[in-house]
């Protein structure tokens, strides 16, 4: 599977860019009163993203963005209105650090303590950073890394109220994916997640959660060899699994050269493979693909007796090379990710791969209700020029039926955070939604809310609610229709 390198027609500066790897340490709390257009009336309830709210630990910089500390923010939408809050993830380690005035812990994707090798050898010790994702789902408010429990927090102030271990169904330390994926049903939507224990042999672990929290479903499988799995799909019948060809060598890491993430290699020699695990019970399948990495699926549904799954793929795993600042990337050497589908025929184990979208893009989302069926719609953030890698500046809207799509970019300063789809309360088609991303523009060191009718994405914002401050880029988020109110 090979994407086309071209060098990008550049629609951005660089320090413009580096401005969103910036450090957030203040937390607000204030009513939204700059506002381009008009909040529509119908938009009602509360949007939450997370991710690294701190690049830096009292000045030290931190060497990947992924290693920084969680912080959450909560938009909330009330007749016409909005409010901003936000608030950092007071897990054990933050306020260790932030106590000590220093870097304690290392980093999985390379951030050293000081103290050189002496400091840093054999200690496999990492901190619950809690940055990747927050849901709100049976009344608690969960901040998660895939790497260990989620941090519960309060939906009204976004004070952290502590690990989160469902009744005792997560032991300390055990992991808990930060892609859960909550699959509609008409007996009730499931909140469906995983967890994965990487090692000579994996050990996956999948769940099923109900609307008042309860644990309704459970399976294990174990996968031959190190699995580095950060997504995964689901459908009424399978839960879908893509192993990356990656390997860890984890000698580099014990002795403190490099960080657990920097120690992963590609194997382009070797096949992606796809695992299907029949949902309910039944042994899973392996199945096999041309050699890509894929950190997120766009959504997999079940047609004619075929798994359908779109994902974004790599060529290669987007590693960061040994002695580059991440603020300085030049993206014409970085691997571009593109949108393919797989059909996946699990009784001629077959697997076949189309692209879909070939424009560097990632982030994608949909309309919640069409999770694990066959859906029209698919929107993404991508770049703003069709040729070549470069920052994700714009939204793409993609009908998979005709292919028609719609463009809406915010460059040359601005740069795009996932789009959250929120359905029109009174929606009766697939694209009668919002979109909803944070937006972050170079020119101003701020960052915007910005709100786009999903069923005309090429018209623009309907609404450009300017913050007070910069938001460092993150990484997902969800809404809630609840608006919580202090």
């Amino acid at each position: 599977m090979t994407v086309s390198t071209s060098p990008s027609l550049s629609t951005y500066l660089a320090h413009n860019w580096q401005g969103g790897h910036e450090s957030l340490s203040q937390e607000y709390d204030y009513a939204i009163e700059d506002i381009d257009g008009d909040i529509p009336a119908g938009l009602h309830g509360t949007l939450f993203r997370n991710g690294p709210g701190l690049l830096d630990v009292n000045g030290t910089p931190l060497k990947h963005p992924f290693d920084g500390d969680g912080m959450i923010c909560a938009i909330r939408f009330q007749q016409g209105k909005a409010h901003f809050r936000n608030r950092f993830v007071r897990t054990a380690g933050y306020l260790a650090e932030q106590a000590a005035g220093k870097i304690l812990y290392r980093g999985v994707f390379g951030t050293p303590k000081p103290g050189g090798l002496l400091a840093n050898a054999f200690d496999i010790n990492f901190k619950n950073i809690a940055n990747t994702h927050v849901i709100y789902w049976a009344d608690k408010l969960l901040a998660l890394w895939e790497a260990d429990q989620p941090y519960r927090l309060d939906p009204s102030t976004l004070e952290t109220l502590g690990l989160e271990d469902f009744s005792g169904l997560l032991k300390p330390g055990d992991p808990f994916s930060a892609h859960p994926r909550i699959l509609p049903s008409d007996d009730g939507d499931r909140l469906v997640n995983f967890a994965i224990k990487p090692g000579l042999s994996s050990t996956v672990k999948i769940f099923e959660f109900d609307r008042s929290g309860e644990v309704v479903h459970q399976q294990q499988f174990a996968i031959p060899g190190f699995a580095f799995i950060h997504d995964f799909a689901v459908t009424p019948n399978y839960y879908i699994f893509f192993q990356n060809p990656v390997t860890l060598n984890p000698i580099p890491f014990l002795f403190g050269l490099k960080g657990a993430g920097e120690c992963i290699s590609f194997q382009p020699q070797n096949p992606t493979k796809v695992w299907l695990l029949p949902r309910g019970s039944g042994q899973p399948q392996q199945l096999a693909t041309d050699a890509c990495f894929v950190f997120h699926h766009a959504n997999a549904y079940e047609a004619e007796g075929q798994v359908i799954v779109d994902s974004v793929c790599y060529d290669t795993f987007p590693t960061l090379e040994s002695g580059v600042d991440f603020r300085n990337i030049d993206f014409d050497t970085v691997p571009p990710s593109t949108l393919w589908r797989f059909r996946i025929d699990p009784e001629a184990a077959t697997v076949k791969k189309t692209p879909l979208i070939t424009r560097p893009c990632e982030f994608p989302t949909l309309n919640p209700a069409q999770v694990g069926r066959d859906y029209r719609y698919v929107y993404l953030g991508t770049t703003d020029s069709s040729v070549g890698n470069a920052p994700l500046q714009a939204i793409l809207k993609r009908n998979l039926q005709t292919d028609q799509e719609q463009l809406w970019s915010a460059a040359p300063q601005g740069f795009m955070g996932e789009p959250v789809f929120i359905p029109k309360p009174d929606a009766t088609g697939e694209d009668q939604g919002w979109l909803v991303a944070l937006v972050y523009d170079g020119d101003r060191n701020r960052s915007d809310v910005v709100i786009l009718d999903a069923a005309q994405v090429d018209q623009g914002p309907i609404a450009r609610l300017h913050l007070q401050h910069h938001i460092p880029y993150g990484l997902h988020g969800s809404f809630t229709p609840t608006v919580f109110n202090t």
